[in-house]
């Protein structure tokens, strides 16, 4: 598992001029972002995941738990509790 993380942080940083690398836990607050209403609500969502990307490192087990929620996250059944559970917003 270090040996995958490691490989995955020296790709990052080698493509890191080629393009933006994002944590699962970055893509995943994207996804959700998406969710808003309208442009404002949204580009203010990108912000906050920014803001809180810079104050706070995932784990590697909050990376794996991302990653599982990124595919069955959907902004169609986020008001649901079942919708909330897949994309990480409940238990």
């Amino acid at each position: 598992m270090r040996r995958l993380l490691l490989t995955a942080a020296v790709l990052c940083a080698s493509l890191s001029g080629l393009t933006a690398c994002k944590t699962s836990c970055r893509e995943l607050s994207e996804k959700l972002c998406e969710c808003a209403l309208n442009s404002v609500e949204k580009q203010a969502c990108q912000q906050r995941a920014a803001d809180e990307e810079a104050r706070v490192e995932p784990t590697p087990e909050d990376e794996i738990a991302c990653e599982a929620k990124i595919d069955a996250c959907d902004c169609r059944a986020i008001e649901t509790e079942e919708g909330k559970k897949a994309c990480g917003l409940a238990r």
